[in-house]
């Protein structure tokens, strides 16, 4: 007999009925529907729905939350609205569609950019950190660089120009790998496709502006030439290259026999994607930097110089990231070889582009004072900042600006403002120099006041308009992480204040029937909040070694504002889940294997989930050690994960353990802010 046959009923009428789904999921607490029109969808009146605990919407998903039983509602719904559900990464891909096309194209760029973000920062110090020693003249009067009068520092430049070159000359093999990787298609053909975009056959890629058409080697198939350029540090030719390889693939994986794709898939789809990348797409992106260089050259020298400045640093970020920006060095040189005959012979172009790396960076600073209490953006954004005003801006662009957003537009109109500034005045430098903050070396003396007034405006305007976009735009998990709850600067210390706020929250004894949890140390090993002895109470022990917090500080709603129920949270040191005390195995998300249902013998049911929004891994970094069913021992190991790639994935790890039903358990204590040792600290103590 179907359990929830009148609430699947009414939730089918309220989300709008069978032709509102588009798609439908579920993870190990929640219905994940992908709606045609989320506005048919009555929200107040679904949250009426008995079985039901609330709703919210979230990345074009609206989420319908149930509870451990959701597998349940979600197999008699289904059934009876005559849907097929699909995988979560479906209903992800098909939540897009409630996005318009920017919101689309920075998810995809965000999604591609992802994995590659840890060597675009090790890669940005690398370059910062050789700029100062390589191309400041800081000695001999401001005529040499530590690198011309020192051999050792001359060699850690050469040594590090290993990392730099890997990192940024070698970028698309990242990014068409990632491409790979995140289309599921054979990730060794993207890194060889991508090796063939960088090979040392070819005319290096930051070569070819100032290169003569006739000396640029070709490739002479009698009917045709094809120039051999190589596409060092491009994006846009690495990024269709890498999608014309995985749609090759998919195309031949579907028509080829199996018995015989080991050998026909990989050679029909990687072998025509060369010949495309090089004689198709790699071109369209030359010729799409031709042109971007012929507009600013053009522009710099009109009668109208002074609103191009505006629009150039405006838009310099973007080209930047199109790997395009390399072309500026060919419109450098003609400024300057135009110019020689001039008193101040040199490149208004330069001071433009070391602006827009200040810019850029100021974004990055307000995010980093934004999310100062967000562990894990802070080793982002720290770095980022750094190398970006050092001038190498790829980690700020991709790993901070681009994945929120605001901070690109912020920091775009700051650089317009202060470029608008440098070439109204005539700012000079009197070459191509370093950028970012240290840029004002390359400027001729008599512009320094100036060019000071303008990183100032680089500098103020980002900072001030991303603090104003952030503290509207950012959620609590984007400025908290796991490290601190929305609004307070510190955790409760008295039971005095823990029941005060627990009153403040809606969450009393009188209605709860716990008697609250504790913060700091404010709890004795010994006794419990109300001096109880501790051999009157049973205990559930800690199921990860690591830091316990509240459920307040976890970065998702439903957990943090307590939905489901009280519980404590762990930021985890190790990578196995253990049973905290003997239970039989209740619910296993078996598909994805990021969470588990305990049921122990006095009723009580336990949720443990790790991570958030790890639902959307698919099960990659995750090992379910039991099924439905099974009986546990205090200790067992449940499940194990790879911590590396939760974060990688862009997830918290925070892991919480959570009471979804007391059964006749009494007065439920959490305690809180200490280090546990799984299998061994008490952390949820009841009668």
């Amino acid at each position: 007999m179907a359990k929830y046959t009148q609430e699947v009923k009414e939730l089918l009428t309220l989300i709008g009925g069978k032709e509102n789904i588009a798609a439908v999921s579920h993870c190990m607490t929640r219905m994940r529907f992908v709606l045609t029109d989320e506005k048919k969808a009555k929200t107040k009146e679904i949250e009426q729905i008995k079985c039901v605990k609330g709703t919210f919407t979230q990345a074009g998903q609206y989420q319908v939350i149930i509870g451990n039983d959701v597998s349940t509602f979600y197999n008699e719904f289904t059934a009876y609205a005559g849907i097929e559900g699909v995988s979560k990464e479906a209903a992800k891909q098909a939540a897009k569609t409630n996005q318009n096309w920017i919101q689309k194209l920075m998810s995809n760029l965000g999604e591609i950019f992802a994995p590659i973000i840890p060597a675009l920062i090790c890669g940005g110090l690398v370059l910062g950190f050789r700029n100062i020693i390589d191309a400041i003249q800081f000695f001999d009067g401001g005529t040499k660089t530590l690198v011309e009068i020192s051999q050792f520092w001359a060699g850690i430049d050469s040594f590090l120009w290993l990392i730099g070159e890997a990192v940024f000359w070698l970028l698309p093999v990242g990014i068409v790998w990632s491409i790979t990787k995140k289309m599921g298609t054979t990730q060794i053909l993207g890194i060889i496709l991508g090796l063939t975009l960088v090979s040392s056959q070819l005319l290096n890629g930051y070569d070819v502006a100032t290169t003569a058409a006739a000396d640029i080697p070709k490739w002479d198939f009698g009917f045709a030439q094809v120039n051999m350029i190589g596409y060092q540090g491009q994006v846009i030719s690495a990024m269709l290259a890498g999608f014309v390889l995985v749609y090759l693939e998919k195309f031949f994986r579907k028509i080829c026999p199996a018995v015989v794709s080991m050998i026909v898939v990989p050679f029909c789809s990687l072998v025509p994607a060369v010949f495309i990348a090089h004689m198709v797409v790699g071109p369209i992106g030359w010729t799409i930097g031709n042109a971007i260089g012929d507009v600013v050259y053009a522009g710099l020298t009109s009668n109208f110089k002074f609103i191009f400045a505006g629009i150039f640093g405006l838009l310099y970020a973007p080209v930047v990231m199109t790997g395009l920006h390399h072309m500026t060095n060919a419109i450098d040189s003609q400024l300057i070889a135009s110019m020689q005959n001039t008193s101040t012979p040199g490149t208004i172009l330069w001071p433009m582009i070391a602006l827009s790396n200040i810019a850029q960076g100021s974004s990055v600073l307000a995010m980093s004072v934004l999310q100062k209490k967000n562990e894990r953006a802070q080793q982002i954004n720290i770095p980022a900042c750094i190398s970006c005003y050092l001038s190498v801006t790829e980690p700020a662009l991709f790993g901070v600006n681009l994945k929120y957003g605001f901070p690109l537009v912020c920091g775009m109109i700051g650089s317009a403002l202060a470029a608008m500034i440098s070439v109204g005045f005539g700012v000079r430098a009197i070459s191509i120099g370093v950028g970012g903050l240290p840029g004002i070396l390359s400027i001729y003396p008599e512009y320094y006041v100036i060019f000071l007034i303008a990183m100032l405006v680089a500098i103020v305007v980002p900072f001030v308009l991303t603090m104003i976009v952030g503290r509207i735009k950012l959620s609590k998990a984007d400025l908290y992480g796991d490290d601190a709850r929305e609004g307070q600067e510190s955790l409760p210390e008295t039971r005095e204040e823990i029941s005060q706020q627990k009153e403040e929250n809606g969450y009393t004894a009188a209605e709860s029937g716990k008697t609250g949890y504790t913060a700091g140390e404010s709890m004795k090993i010994g006794e419990t909040a109300d001096g109880t002895a501790l051999e009157d109470f049973h205990e559930l022990c800690a199921g990860l070694t690591g830091k316990v917090i509240p459920l307040d500080d976890v970065p998702d709603d439903v957990f943090s504002q307590h939905v489901m129920g009280d519980g404590v949270a762990i930021e985890p040191e190790n990578d196995t889940v253990v049973a905290p005390a003997d239970a039989t195995v209740g619910v296993v998300m078996a598909d994805t294997g990021h969470a588990v249902g305990l049921v122990f013998a006095n009723e009580m049911e336990l949720l443990i989930h790790v991570g958030v929004d790890t639902v959307d891994m698919n099960g990659d970094g995750f090992t379910l050690l039991v099924g439905e069913g099974d009986q546990v021992k205090k200790g067992q190991p449940l499940i194990r994960f790879d911590k590396a790639k939760i974060q990688a994935a862009g997830h918290p790890s925070v892991t919480v353990f959570i009471v979804t039903e007391e059964g006749n358990a009494k007065n439920l204590e959490y305690l809180t802010g200490m280090t546990a040792e799984a299998g061994k600290t008490p952390v949820i103590r009841f009668e």
